[in-house]
């Protein structure tokens, strides 16, 4: 898949706010916080006025949040960098909306725009830290997101693995509530030999099981050719039963993914944690599960 050439200093970014409404002190300084590391790049970070803008609990209307997308393209902007997540990414795809080959970064929510991108054949699409959390990453994170962008080379993950054997793929990444609801439209990129990471906040494992259940009933998962698991933030309560008749989290995800005859790797640092390491999706990536590694670009094994 085409990329992006890589960001040089100058580049000019575009901020959108394609989900939820940022509203508030604190959030404003998140923002800052993200904005001036972008700055510290050499980054041109356009600033068009999104703070105090809402409808309901959006970030503007959906023209208004389409716009943003619009405007972007219209500017020739190189990075669009997405303020926050929540909802309503999805709503915009309601309508046709082109997304060129550009850097597009964010996660959570974003994922609806990711993913279409990488289906309308785009490269350039990063999961990676939204601009209101950019400026809370540890150093490395930074630092990853920073080398993604520039086009230079990226060390492996480092995580746990569950299920070993190797398999080589086209990366993809997502948010497990959002990807969910874009099966079975025209949103959804090629899985087909894809290595998935997958990664929530907020859900109990039950509502876990019976996303991932979807996933098998559909045959999405056993499209893939490997699994990887992020952060499940706050994922481990229970829907109010004694914690003995309830299944833990790991349990449902280790039992979920057990069987599919492909690599799976546990921990890996992406996801609603401080330190989300930015992943360039549609590149090439290999998951080793005997290692527990995912190696991305260069270097994954040469197919």
């Amino acid at each position: 898949m085409k990329q992006p050439a890589p960001l040089q200093p100058g580049d000019r970014v575009q901020m959108v706010a394609a989900s939820s409404a940022l509203i508030g002190d604190a959030a404003l300084a998140r923002l800052d916080g993200g904005i001036s590391v972008l700055q510290g790049w050499g980054l041109e970070v356009e600033l068009p006025p999104l703070t105090g803008r809402s409808w309901g609990y959006l970030a503007g209307s959906d023209q208004e949040r389409r716009g943003d997308l619009e405007a972007a393209a219209r500017r020739g902007a190189d990075l669009l960098a997405c303020v926050r997540g929540g909802w309503g990414a999805a709503r915009l795809l309601e309508q046709p909306l082109a997304l060129p080959c550009r850097w597009l970064l964010g996660f959570s929510d974003v994922t609806s725009l990711l993913w279409a991108q990488l289906a309308q054949g785009q490269g350039g699409a990063i999961h990676g830290p939204l601009l209101t959390t950019l400026g809370a990453e540890p150093a490395w994170s930074q630092e990853r997101l920073r080398a993604v962008l520039f086009g230079e080379p990226l060390a492996p993950l480092q995580g746990e693995g569950w299920v070993g054997g190797s398999a080589k793929g086209p990366l993809l990444a997502a948010n497990l509530t959002v990807a969910t609801h874009l099966l079975g439209t025209s949103h959804l990129p090629d899985l087909r030999g894809a290595i998935l990471v997958l990664e929530d906040v907020g859900e109990a494992p039950y509502r876990i099981e019976r996303m991932l259940t979807h996933w098998r009933l559909c045959g999405a998962l056993q499209k893939l050719g490997g699994i990887g698991l992020g952060a499940f933030s706050d994922c481990d309560g229970n829907s109010g039963g004694a914690s003995s008749d309830c299944f833990s989290l790991e349990q449902v995800l280790r039992e979920r993914t057990a069987d599919l005859d492909m690599p799976v790797v546990a921990g890996l640092p992406v996801g609603h944690v401080a330190g989300n390491a930015a992943l360039p999706l549609g590149v090439m990536a290999e998951l080793d599960g005997d290692s527990g590694q995912l190696r991305i670009g260069p270097a994954a094994t040469q197919l």
